[in-house]
């Protein structure tokens, strides 16, 4: 699996209250499928994840961070226009996940698996061949020198 070379990527959320900078690598997309990233988007969940310190917020005046269910872990929305932008474990692994569909340009980005198959909506079928974790993925979606999100989330 590869791993997005070094650039700068920026994104942000519909209306502009919310825009970012990313200076460095993007791991790879992983879409997941629980219950609580399926009810923030309305569907899934599907996220990139870089080193915290990669990430620079140019304008955040309508962001705001939602406390999860999950222990210590967050999501950035957009207050305004409602956009879902960010999922922080702030498990002091370094990471944070971002919403790939927050990307103005993905690049080479792809998407390379499925997690929290087993909290998948009834309405729909995962069946474009890539790897499926029932829960987390322990990092065995991750690019070998990526860091692992401990969760195995975003």
């Amino acid at each position: 699996m590869s791993k997005a070379e070094p650039a700068t990527v920026t994104g942000g959320c519909l209306c502009g209250g919310v825009r970012y900078r990313i200076d460095g690598s993007c791991r790879d997309i992983i879409i997941c499928h629980c219950q609580n990233c399926r009810r923030t988007h309305g569907h899934v969940g599907a996220y990139t994840a870089v080193d915290r310190a990669a990430l620079t917020l140019l304008e955040q005046q309508s962001l705001q961070w939602y406390h999860d269910a999950s222990p210590d872990t967050w999501r950035g929305f957009c207050n305004a226009c409602g956009a879902s932008l960010f999922w922080d474990a702030r498990a002091g692994n370094g990471r944070i996940s971002v919403a790939a569909g927050s990307l103005d340009d993905s690049g080479k980005l792809k998407t390379v698996g499925h997690v929290f198959v087993s909290e998948a909506g009834g309405y729909y079928r995962i069946d474009d061949g890539l790897p499926q974790f029932a829960r987390g993925n322990a990092g065995a979606l991750e690019s070998a020198d990526a860091k692992s999100n401990e969760s195995g989330k975003g």
